[in-house]
């Protein structure tokens, strides 16, 4: 008698991510009374605790002695093309895959429940004892409909008891509410804007590139004041009519706060909102709502990148040369770039807006990467502002002054004519720097290679680097001698103050990043500048970008030098970029602008490209510069941070990590150049390790190593290759990798 084999038993395996610091999914056997599909969010046991996780493969083999699923979790199941992003962007990192997921999973995994809304309505007759409040009560009413318990309050005006008196009674009953929709359907139709012939234009060109349903990328370029949301606005309107959802990307929450009225004024409502103040919950039901299409539009911060569309079918990335849109913390990613590969995924259109574009984008609309849309004058032919330079070498204020005389008189002419003015210096506090005059110690962090900046208004001293605050003294804590602390160079408050004795009479506002009252102060004391409650504005780069305060026609550049003096490739353009934006405030209304920049060197490439207006020239030299050298966009860079508590094991570590670099055979795609030798054209460059410039960062010594490539170099594949080889770092040892830096320190 024949037998047949046994055919080995297959079960259906899950490959569950986790979101922790692991780059590996892990196996778990599907029980048979579970249907899961990948994207689904699950309950899985780790060692010997619980946790959850989120299937990313499901597949046929042997379950072995496999843990099972718990359970799926009440969560909506990630989408296909959000998974593929979370793929893409890991590899792309080298962040481990479980530390992305986290940037995605995080809000739905620790959502709290939304508490019951409860409203009241009339079921019953009138009380036996019908009181004057009562009747105020029960006049406000609404027939049919019911009402909250605070809005009955408030329209009878009574108080909560009465309310109460009136259920107890019979009178009124209590009945659970519906949630308030979390962003309301914006109306493409609400208030069309006015296009003039250039701006309708390019909208034009954005809704015809949105009507082809496919993956492109068109750069917006427009001067200061050109209207180039307007047009964007458009391409929104033109989205919504299909149904389509849309990501709108903003650098700073204060610039989302102005964008917000603007939107409300063109469709009719706001959009939803997603920033670090948005509150837990509200980000639980906005992330519930995207997932199931019912929020189409969403404004926000970086991490807005991650949230689970269905239907993306537009990303706007506002001012898209800015460089906070790269994360510096945990996974190192720059959202414009990853915004792009979103948008190929999903195939989607997505426009990059902006007044300044960065070389990277400039070089990629040249080499027909991208499309490119200008608006090249102002709105209603408006004029650019004047500009001119203070040459501080022989025009400065007196000592211990920071504003030059020909500031000062630009000021008062503008305050007479009922004007604005903005004063620019991007330093917080009041000074950078406090030290004493009898023995020169200066305060620095105890945690960093930082100097403590003055906050006077506050009176303390703050890293702001890692955050330590210490109380200013009224002695030096070294030689004790007392009235000896002076403040060396100036912060905005120190103009605040210089301001306040120049011009008593005036309205003056000082803003920064450190503002507080949160967002909705922001947003009021931007709304009053706007309405022209305010004389004269003193302010970072919170205010140089993105806002449209018609009254303002005089902006003074009270330090153009900041950023020139550095080792960032990028100095110049970011330079270029900034004074471009905050002079670009001036005169949007109906009177002409001016600007005034205060410099010592008045010279420099950057301050004669400015004052001539020859913004290709200084571009098309940047861009000549970038390519020579092999920098990006031309080139590729990496950068490893080793930091560790212990200096000499940290360089110890940095210094193994470059010998291993250099002991590597050439890969498919890579080859090291030899130390000391000048690297062939395809050859990489490894660098350091050097003491980064903050040498100590939250007790944490630091020392950088660079990695320089050829364009066509596979430097991921390099970077694994190389830390896999790479001896391990051990204790409080940490390694981070940054792919296309941006920051250098």
């Amino acid at each position: 008698m024949l037998f047949e084999p046994a055919q080995p038993r297959t079960d259906r395996v899950a490959d569950i991510l986790i979101p922790v610091a692991i780059d590996m999914a892990y196996s778990y056997k599907v029980p048979a009374s579970l249907d899961l599909q990948p994207g689904d969010f699950v309950e899985v046991p780790l060692g010997s605790r619980v946790t959850h996780g989120v299937v990313w493969a499901i597949r046929e083999a042997g379950g072995g002695n496999l843990k099972p699923v718990h359970a799926r979790l009440d969560i909506p199941a990630l989408p296909q093309k959000l998974r593929e992003f979370v793929d893409w962007l890991a590899r792309w990192t080298l962040a481990p895959l479980g530390m992305v997921l986290r940037m995605v999973a995080h809000t739905p995994l620790n959502a709290t429940a939304e508490p019951v809304r409860l409203g009241l309505r009339r079921a019953g007759p009138d009380p036996k004892r019908l009181t004057p409040a009562r009747q105020r009560a029960l006049a406000a009413l609404p027939p049919l409909q019911t009402i909250t318990k605070a809005e009955l309050v408030r329209l009878a005006e009574c108080s909560a008891s009465v309310i109460d008196g009136l259920v107890d009674e019979g009178t009124l009953e209590v009945l659970a509410l519906p949630p308030e929709p979390v962003a309301l359907p914006p109306d493409p139709d609400f208030a069309p804007a006015d296009l003039e012939s250039g701006q309708a234009t390019a909208a034009h060109y954005l809704v015809s590139a949105l009507d082809a349903h496919k993956f492109q990328t068109i750069l917006l370029e427009g001067v200061t004041g050109s209207g180039k949301t307007e047009v964007y606005f458009e391409a929104i309107a033109a989205a919504l009519r299909a149904g389509g959802q849309i990501l709108i990307l903003m650098p700073e929450i204060a610039l989302t706060t102005q964008f917000i009225g603007r939107f409300a004024a063109r469709f009719g409502v706001e959009p939803g909102q997603w920033h670090s103040e948005v509150s837990p919950r509200r980000k639980s039901r906005l992330w519930s709502g995207v997932r199931d299409g019912s929020v189409q539009v969403i404004a926000g911060a970086r991490s807005a990148l991650f949230l689970p569309f269905t239907n993306l079918s537009l990303i706007i990335v506002d001012e898209e040369h800015e460089t906070a849109y790269k994360q510096e913390d945990g996974v190192t990613y720059n959202a414009r770039d990853m915004a792009i590969v979103r948008a190929r995924l999903e195939g989607a259109l997505i426009v990059l807006a902006t007044a300044t574009p960065s070389i990277e984008t400039r070089v990629n609309t040249e080499q027909g990467r991208y499309q490119h849309v200008r608006l090249r004058s102002r709105y209603q032919a408006r004029a650019m502002p004047d500009l001119a330079a203070i040459d501080m070498r022989r025009a400065g204020p007196a000592k211990g002054y920071w504003l030059a005389p020909r500031l000062v008189a630009e000021m008062t002419q503008t305050m007479a004519r009922g004007e604005q003015s903005l004063l620019f210096l991007n330093r917080r506090g009041y000074a950078p720097l406090t030290l004493c005059k009898s023995c020169g110690y200066r305060f620095q962090c105890k945690d960093c290679s930082a100097w403590l900046v003055e906050h006077r208004f506050r009176r303390a001293l703050t890293c702001h680097h890692c955050g330590h605050v210490e109380r200013r003294p009224d002695a030096c804590p070294q030689c004790e001698a007392v009235d000896s602390l002076t403040a060396c160079g100036p912060g905005i408050e120190r103009l605040g103050e210089e301001v306040a004795a120049l011009f008593p009479e005036a309205r003056t506002l000082v803003l920064s990043s450190d503002f507080p009252g949160g967002t909705e102060r922001l947003r009021q004391e931007l709304a009053t500048i706007a309405q022209g409650g305010v004389d004269i504005i003193i302010g970072t780069q919170l205010v140089a970008k993105g806002h449209n305060f018609p009254l303002l026609t005089l902006v003074g550049v009270v330090d153009a030098d900041v950023g020139l003096a550095n080792g960032d490739p990028r100095a110049g353009e970011r330079t270029f970029q900034m004074l471009q934006q905050v002079t670009g405030r001036a005169g949007r209304g109906e009177a002409r602008g001016r600007a005034l920049l205060q410099t010592f060197q008045p010279e420099h490439p950057v301050i004669r490209a400015l004052l001539s207006g020859e913004s290709e020239a200084f571009y098309q030299a940047e861009t000549v510069s970038r390519e020579a050298a092999g920098l990006p966009p031309f080139g590729r860079l990496a950068a490893l941070i080793v930091s560790g508590p212990d200096a000499n094991e940290t360089m110890a570590h940095a210094r193994a990590l470059a010998r291993t670099a250099h002991q590597l055979p050439d890969g498919p795609r890579w080859k090291v150049a030899p130390i000391g030798g000048l690297p062939e054209a395809d050859e990489l460059l490894v660098l350091g390790p050097a003491e980064a410039p903050i040498a100590l960062l939250r007790g944490k010594f630091r020392f950088r190593l660079l990695i320089k490539a050829p364009r066509q170099t596979d430097l991921q594949g390099f970077l694994r290759k190389w830390l896999e080889t790479a001896p391990k770092a051990r204790g409080a040892i940490r390694v981070a990798i940054d792919v296309d830096p941006q920051s250098f320190l």
